[in-house]
């Protein structure tokens, strides 16, 4: 059975303006010699070069049948049906890798989902794989559960799913990590984790989380709690991390080789953890949506305070978030935050007595 780490080609070190060769060819050697071999890149990943990056370090250094690579096609690079190919073929091309082990219909949501279903995306990525280009579709995904039923329902076909999940997010009521997962497990399809660290935020917790996980676990890393925790869910079949430097490396693969899953005490720490990290929110909301039936400008309002109150507790070294992404699919069929008319009725009915046409400009001020 395939170790569940996957090394995520997304942040890779640089000296200076270039990608760090040396360093790279260390963290992916490293990688191999402790036995995992899955590898993820995309067309855009660090800035254009990740793919390249990836024939120097992987493709041309190892056996093709010692690793498996997975990229990914997005919406925002094609426009017509011939684009699909364009990219295609360039991508064979930067990797050099002859073939896509996993193939991925890149950031499934409201928005991208019109360009997928228009260029029939679905359809060709089917063919390539019975042209033996790709060995296994999936899609990537960055949306609620609904929709994710909706494109489980129409393309059985696809093989397994990605998707953002880690503890902060599991119950998030904006990212909604838990329903998605278990859309996924109702359709059969295995998940592949992303964001498992929620792109490093789950490193820098605060200094209460940490000191529950090192009183528990005084040599286990910080961010191993939360890999271990995507591992620990039975039909996660890989969790991917971006890691940047060789120390990050050495920490996952030491811990992943032999994965253990979390156990009760460590459960109730996680969940712990989540509540300290929460308690320090901007926007106190705990989701009962009571405001929300009698809202006329029919805005979700808890799911923009969740997404707020996540991209507040972003490292600010991230870069890219999903959260905007999540907001643009949501005000797609429902009410911006900016769209509030101040009628008051929510604030009426609000058990928590939140100021949420003021918190509402915030979010809108944020996102808009």
């Amino acid at each position: 059975m395939a170790k569940k780490l996957g090394f995520g080609l997304m942040r890779l070190p640089e000296k200076g303006t270039e990608i760090d060769e040396e360093q790279v060819n260390q963290m992916v050697d490293l990688f191999m010699e402790r036995g995992f071999t899955y590898f993820d890149t995309a067309w855009m990943y660090c800035n254009f070069r990740s793919e390249e990056a990836t024939k120097k370090a992987l493709v041309e250094r190892h056996p093709r049948d010692s690793y498996t690579l997975a990229t990914k096609l997005h919406s925002g690079f094609i426009q017509t049906k011939e684009d699909r190919d364009k990219v295609f073929n360039e991508q064979l091309r930067k990797t050099g890798a002859g073939f896509f082990d996993y193939y991925l219909v890149h950031d499934v949501n409201s928005h991208s989902i019109e360009v997928y279903d228009r260029l029939d995306v679905w359809g060709w990525i089917k063919e390539k794989k019975e042209a033996g280009l790709i060995r296994e579709m999936g899609f990537s995904f960055h949306d609620g559960p609904e929709l994710l039923d909706r494109v489980l329902t129409e393309h059985p076909e696809m093989e397994f799913v990605q998707l953002q999940l880690n503890y902060l997010d599991w119950n998030s009521t904006g990212i909604q990590s838990r329903k998605c997962y278990e859309v996924a497990t109702k359709h059969g399809k295995p998940v592949t984790v992303m964001e498992p660290v929620k792109g490093g935020t789950l490193a820098a917790v605060p200094e209460a989380v940490e000191k529950l996980f090192k009183e528990y676990a005084p040599e286990a890393s910080i961010p191993s709690w939360a890999i271990r925790f995507a591992a620990s869910l039975p039909n996660v079949r890989m969790v991917l991390s971006g890691m940047s430097t060789l120390a990050q490396v050495d920490d996952n693969t030491s811990y992943m080789q032999e994965l253990v899953p979390l156990n009760d005490e460590e459960m109730k720490r996680i969940w712990k953890a989540v509540a300290i990290i929460n308690g320090a929110i901007e926007i106190p909301c705990t989701g009962c949506s009571y405001c929300v039936d009698g809202c006329p400008m029919q805005i979700p309002i808890p799911n923009y305070f969740a997404l707020y109150n996540a991209e507040k507790q972003e490292v600010e070294s991230k870069g890219w978030t999903p959260q905007q992404e999540y907001y643009a699919n949501l005000a797609k069929e429902h009410g911006k935050a900016g769209d509030c008319i101040q009628c008051g009725q929510c604030e009426g009915i609000c058990p928590q007595h939140l100021p949420i046409i003021e918190d509402l400009t915030k979010v809108a001020a944020l996102f808009e």
